[in-house]
């Protein structure tokens, strides 16, 4: 059950699955909720597995009376509390059977949450990374010139919501330390074009022309690929960054920040560079190491996209999902 006007749907009717269109409206959708009960009616489910807290509220609601087990999704750290009425209702509910963590660092702070004698028991949780295919990936590159990029130019692509904690101040703080002979232009691309605060930083760095604002764009990957290296700069509450992933599919070095599980994905100094948050000079210098010399960027690039194809692959998240419905439900 899911939005039909979700990128996958189609997908899924076209693999000939049983696709129920439903757009929950918040976690108190009394429509949706009744959705999902008659659904549940018709034949003998025995999991439901939320993909966020709407789908989790509701799906509970729907199923107070049973067995099924539930399966909870969490991609991202933070805004899970004992004393917020809205997580008791969704990831702190007692009949969640189990919350997917999609890095351990997101396991690991479900796990650290107290209050009082109150905590989340660790059998409740388990880390299953979500899976990447190398062959999803064939787009070509983008023309990067479209941007006002200079043909030759050695390119740093960073893309992100329109948010403080992505850190885009610090990147463009980084990228006005780079000393004078250090030619590189900084592409920015989603809706952080609409951040004036952001704008009018980037307009008053040494080199304004060398940072260039795509707005939002569907074809987000093909761009990250035309670029040399690809920068994360968030400040905090990171999961595993699908923009991260995607770039690194393609060969394109990865530099993020400490933070979340971007150190699960990126092995620093193999399979990219690793800084910590809120730190503009490590940014420059890990950027300026890059430009300087092109055969490590050009080996850890390829490094980070055998990563992907090593670890994160899909057909892990396959297994590691089948065998916890298996665990859950007591089938060989």
């Amino acid at each position: 059950m899911c939005n039909p006007k979700g990128r996958n749907y189609q997908r899924l009717v076209d693999e000939g699955m049983v696709a129920c269109p439903m757009a929950l409206k918040n976690r108190f959708d009394k429509e949706g909720t009744e959705s999902i009960r008659q659904q549940l009616a018709k034949k003998n489910y025995e999991v439901i597995h939320a993909y966020n807290p709407r789908a989790l509220a509701c799906g509970l609601r729907a199923s107070r009376g049973t067995d099924i087990k539930i399966v909870a999704y969490r991609g991202v750290i933070g805004n899970i509390s004992f004393l917020n009425p809205e997580s008791w209702i969704t990831f702190l509910h007692p009949r969640v059977s189990k919350i997917v963590c999609v890095a351990d660092a997101i396991k690991d702070y479900l796990a650290s949450l107290r209050f009082l004698w109150m905590h989340i028991p660790e059998r409740k949780l388990q880390r299953i990374y979500k899976g990447h295919d190398l062959d999803w990936y064939q787009s070509p590159k983008a023309d990067l010139t479209q941007f006002g990029v200079p043909e030759d130019a050695f390119v740093v692509c960073c893309t992100g919501r329109n948010t403080p904690r992505k850190g885009f101040d610090d990147l463009i703080e980084a990228i006005d330390k780079l000393p004078e002979d250090v030619d590189i232009h900084l592409l920015l691309v989603g809706d952080v074009i609409d951040n004036k605060e952001i704008q009018a930083q980037a307009a008053a760095t040494s080199h304004p022309e060398r940072i260039h604002f795509t707005g939002y764009r569907n074809d987000a990957p093909a761009i990250a690929a035309a670029s040399d290296v690809f920068v994360l700069p968030s400040k905090e509450r990171e999961g595993l960054p699908r923009a991260v992933i995607e770039a690194m599919v393609y060969g394109v070095t990865p530099v993020v920040t400490s933070v979340g599980g971007m150190p699960e994905l990126v092995e620093d100094g193999v399979s990219g560079i690793v800084v910590e948050p809120k730190n503009a000079p490590g940014l420059s210098a890990a950027i300026e190491r890059l430009y300087r010399d092109r055969e490590l960027a050009a080996s850890l690039g390829q490094a980070a996209r055998q990563r992907i194809a090593r670890h994160f692959h899909t057909s892990q998240t396959v297994t590691e999902t089948g065998e916890l419905y298996k665990s859950l439900t007591g089938r060989a």
